[in-house]
């Protein structure tokens, strides 16, 4: 019996990270454009080579969701497969796998596949991940269908919030005004944002500078959820004093059980912006 969790790279963990895993774990990488470059969202992708490009490009990038057939090789690598992906709203990531599950099952229609929407990305999706396995490593064999009604609702109790300070990216893309975004990077201005249960995305608040910035994040995680014994990860984008800050700053103000601290990959990279973070709890 192979126990399987496959995600697309949004969900900012390393495959190498878990070699030692007595379950097996595989991300499906997203494509990112920029010019004429195409970057594969891999455990060999160099994020700085990746906002340079970006910072130099005066067209419009672009993400690519991986295909349906990717998915379709990841799943048919284990028996019982739960696959995490990107907010639907977001992104075509979760048609892609729904599809690829069922290019499987026609193939190998012995095996067990569920897909869930993590309505999020990066730490939700990451916490996610982490309580899949848990539940996998000492599953009895036929524990396929509660540990999925298991992790469907642990997903619909997770919340994500993030910062963005850099708003190159927005402006491009034509959702920000470059006059709007020029004067918020000139002040400082932090804008936050949480997403939404449907996992679409609210502008919740604004913050001049970091320590106020860091404060307004935590008390937006205080207002959205009871946090006593929460977990939570957070991802930064070439901004590690900043993680260490707010990760402080969490602590101090709310009874969370843990916070832990990675690095956005590609995908996460390319929304965020250098020093943006993103919080999933």
């Amino acid at each position: 019996m192979i126990w399987n969790v496959v995600s697309d790279s949004s969900c900012d963990l390393r495959m190498a990270s878990f070699q030692d895993s007595p379950v097996r774990f595989e991300t499906v990488p997203l494509r990112i454009q920029v010019g004429e470059r195409e970057f594969i969202d891999n455990d060999e992708l160099v994020i700085p080579d990746l906002l340079a490009a970006m910072a130099a490009e005066k067209a419009v990038a672009s993400t690519a969701c991986p295909s349906p057939a990717a998915f379709a090789k990841a799943f048919e690598a284990g028996d019982c497969t739960v696959c995490f992906t990107i907010s639907a709203n977001l992104s075509g990531t979760y048609n892609a796998a729904v599809l690829g599950r069922d290019m499987a099952l026609e193939e190998h229609p012995e095996k067990e596949i569920c897909v869930i929407d993590s309505k999020a990305t990066a730490g939700a999706m990451a916490l996610l991940i982490h309580r899949a396995i848990a539940l996998m490593k000492d599953a009895a064999e036929d524990a396929f269908e509660d540990i999925c009604d298991q992790l469907r609702l642990y997903q619909a109790a997770l919340r994500t919030c993030f910062t963005l300070e850099n708003f190159d990216n927005l402006i491009k893309n034509g959702r920000m005004r470059p006059l709007v975004g020029n004067l918020l990077h000139s002040l400082g201005i932090h804008v936050i944002a949480d997403a939404t249960p449907q996992g679409t995305i609210h502008v919740a608040d604004k913050a001049r500078g970091e320590a106020k910035t860091c404060k307004a994040i935590a008390a937006l995680m205080g207002a959205s959820k009871d946090c006593t014994g929460a977990r939570v990860v957070i991802s930064h984008c070439e901004n590690l004093p900043g993680a260490l800050k707010l990760k402080q700053t969490i602590q101090e103000a709310l009874p969370v059980k843990s916070v832990d601290i990675i690095s956005c990959r590609g995908l996460t990279s390319f929304y965020a912006m250098e020093k943006g973070l993103i919080i999933g709890y």
